[in-house]
């Protein structure tokens, strides 16, 4: 039997990602290609007008100013390209046990804290609570029916509120009805909380909170959403 190699694995080059990232977005925009091109064209064309528009003559300076509109053309391909990749990875994840987790955990950005394991779930349904910890105090999420839930994100709440006191604790439902958020608008929702708390108390709420929470939770056997997660460049 072969020893098994005590290297650590070798992560994928940026290239790789980006190709990564691409291949997955075009399985569902099927004219991104045309896309990408036109965006690199245009972007030399822009670099190139604009040597014309200030009388740049030699050789030389017209080809640094196309060089130039390609790269940001390359730039304006890239952010295109983020934007979309994360709006198939929503769609793709929306509905599916863990996908609350997998938004918050990272897309939250460093002013919050929250993890892809729910504080609270109902092992016949899935349905699932999640909290996250932030500037804007603690927020707790549903992800599933509101009245199946009532029982679970109320204990949440009240152990927030008991060992927080005087931290906003805001509520959230993650669906399609008519006061819930949808997926997609989840950071966006939780981003634009007013804040409530400083560094220092948002580093005491989450120890406390973590104090007298029960042990982790796993995310139910099944369909997992962290397979439909966009790759990104680090």
């Amino acid at each position: 039997m072969a020893a098994r190699s005590s290297a650590p694995e070798k992560r994928p080059g940026v290239f790789s990602q980006i190709k990564g990232i691409y291949s997955f977005t075009a399985e569902t925009y099927k004219w991104l290609p045309y896309l990408m091109i036109g965006l690199l064209v245009v972007g030399t064309g822009l670099g190139v007008l604009v040597a014309f528009l200030i009388s740049a003559t030699a050789w030389w300076s017209i080809l640094l100013w196309a060089v130039t509109g390609l790269l940001f053309g390359v730039m304006t391909a890239m952010f295109i390209l983020t934007r979309l990749s994360t709006g198939v990875m929503y769609q793709r994840i929306d509905g599916k046990p863990g996908a609350v987790g997998q938004v918050l955990s990272t897309s939250l950005g460093r002013n919050w804290q929250s993890s892809e394991i729910p504080v609270g779930i109902n092992p016949r349904t899935q349905e699932a609570v999640y909290r996250a910890v932030g500037r804007g105090g603690v927020v707790i999420v549903g992800e599933g029916s509101r009245g199946r839930l009532t029982r679970l994100v109320n204990e949440e709440r009240a152990r927030a509120q008991r060992v927080a006191h005087g931290v906003p604790v805001t509520v959230l439902y993650v669906g399609h009805g008519e006061d819930d958020v949808q997926l997609k608008n989840l950071p966006k929702a939780v981003k634009s909380l007013p804040k409530a708390i400083d560094n220092r108390t948002m580093a005491a709420v989450i120890k406390r909170i973590e104090s007298v929470s029960a042990g982790a939770i796993p995310i139910p056997k099944g369909i997992d959403p962290n397979r439909a997660r966009a790759p990104r460049p680090r």
